[in-house]
């Protein structure tokens, strides 16, 4: 009997695989040549290495984007769902960011000193999300290594907590997984000099007594986690869970960060401010200051104070957090001009309703063709996952990847002219986006489906 994966033949996932990369070589010279000579100072031709992971047989070069679309070096425009993997969710150089960057160019972009701009982000961050006080980072990575460290020194406690499968960032203690219910570094970690699972606790997403159990040493300095997995596929909570993992840190002492970098999705304050959580920290990066490098970390007034006391018994010196370019002039007016103007209400409301649109067509696709997958959504990002059930946990979510079937889909989307998350079957609708992408994006995975049934 032929091998089938979630529905689909072995043979027919090959086939389309072989396709399609032929297709994406005949069109895409100008691309070739480019990523060939890249490659006498870049390895794999590209400046960062993550530019390879789109599973194409070179590095797909862009010349310019704008809205909801992009366009490569051949000349190629695509409906953009993937928008930077986050870092460009409300579009490709909105018109109140490019008014900045034209703005602020000609009176200097950095100064290591605070601008005017400064109390207004304060308070537009405060009425925002919810928390009085924050501090600006150049990444989400920095962002959470920074309030990590904050709450081992405010707590004295040596670890921290993670979800399998979470995501965030480049922080070194979430690069832990389970195996066999054990903790182990994540596979592919590159000069890992120190042991990472004697910092870091690491339970399943969804599973509440887990959670508590670990927490119950009073070790646990701090929980991270996203309000629903986003960079394993899609995991979304449990009714209740989050708000039992709230009340768990609440119960022993830990303090609770959560980071809403890909989450910010959900609404104009994130998913904590529309299901009524109550951090001891919040990060967003990415899209925050509309493309411009830029993350925010908010938290209580309780931990504020908690931090001046950590500091007196600390004493002078480098506190091992911050960079030269955190909270730039740019970056800072970048921010202010996000949060006033383009992600506003409105802009919101179109963001769900096209996304709302694109995860009914692509369920009705599923449905009609008898496949068994399903989508999941939170807010503006729609996933549609090559398995029949929504998984629970990191572990279920991994199970449901299956990288040849979601790289001939990819390729086939990116061929006719669409470009979704490389990672997984990942969209992203921003406030250019269009019924018109919509339902071009919708027909082209319906078109994917029927080829990949048909073998053809």
């Amino acid at each position: 009997m032929d091998k089938t994966v979630a529905g689909i033949a072995a043979a027919s996932i090959e086939a389309m695989l072989a396709r399609e990369k032929a297709r994406f070589i005949a069109g895409n010279p100008i691309s070739q040549r480019l990523g060939d000579e890249a490659k006498h100072h870049f390895p794999d031709g590209v400046p960062l290495h993550w530019m390879t992971d789109w599973g194409t047989p070179f590095p797909l070069f862009v010349r310019e984007a704008q809205g909801a679309s992009l366009t490569d070096a051949d000349g190629h425009r695509y409906r953009d769902f993937c928008l930077g993997d986050t870092g460009a969710m409300f579009g490709h150089s909105p018109g109140p960011i490019l008014t900045v960057l034209a703005e602020q160019g000609g009176h200097g972009l950095t100064y290591m000193l605070p601008t005017e701009d400064a109390p207004a982000v304060g308070r537009l961050l405060a009425e925002r999300f919810g928390l009085p006080f924050w501090q600006v980072a150049a990444t989400a990575t920095d962002a959470n290594r920074f309030a990590l460290r904050w709450a081992r020194a405010i707590t004295g406690r040596p670890k921290i907590l993670v979800f399998n499968g979470c995501y965030h960032g480049t922080v070194d203690e979430t690069f832990v997984r389970l195996r066999d219910g054990e903790p182990i570094h994540r596979p592919g970690l590159l000069g890992q000099f120190a042991d990472l699972t004697q910092g870091a606790s690491v339970v399943e997403f969804n599973d509440l007594p887990a959670l508590e159990a670990a927490l119950a040493a009073r070790d646990v300095a701090c929980v991270i986690t996203e309000p629903a997995l986003t960079n394993i596929g899609m995991v979304l909570p449990d009714p209740g869970f989050i708000e039992g993992v709230q009340a768990a840190c609440r119960a022993t002492g830990t303090l609770l960060l959560i980071d809403e970098t890909h989450t910010i999705s959900t609404g104009p304050g994130g998913w904590t401010r529309a299901h009524g959580l109550s951090p001891d920290f919040f990060v967003v990066g990415k899209a925050i200051a509309g493309g411009v490098p830029c993350a925010v970390w908010g938290f209580t007034a309780a931990i504020e104070a908690a931090m001046k006391a950590a500091r007196a018994r600390t004493g002078p010196g480098h506190s091992g957090m911050g960079t030269t370019l955190s909270a730039n002039a740019l970056a800072l007016r970048a921010l202010r001009a996000n949060l006033e103007q383009v992600m506003t209400p409105a802009a919101y409301d179109h963001m769900l309703a096209m996304s709302g649109r694109l995860a009914a067509g692509i369920r009705r696709v599923i449905a009609e063709r008898g496949l068994p997958w399903h989508v999941s959504a939170v807010g503006a990002r729609a996933e549609f996952v090559c398995g029949p059930v929504p998984p629970r946990n990191g572990t279920e979510a991994a199970a449901a990847m299956h990288g040849d079937l979601e790289a001939a889909i990819h390729l086939f989307l990116m061929n006719r002219g669409v470009l979704i998350a490389p990672f997984h079957n990942m969209t992203l609708t921003c406030p250019a986006t269009t019924t018109e992408d919509v339902d071009h994006l919708v027909a082209c995975v319906a078109a994917a489906c029927d080829a990949l049934i048909a073998g053809a």
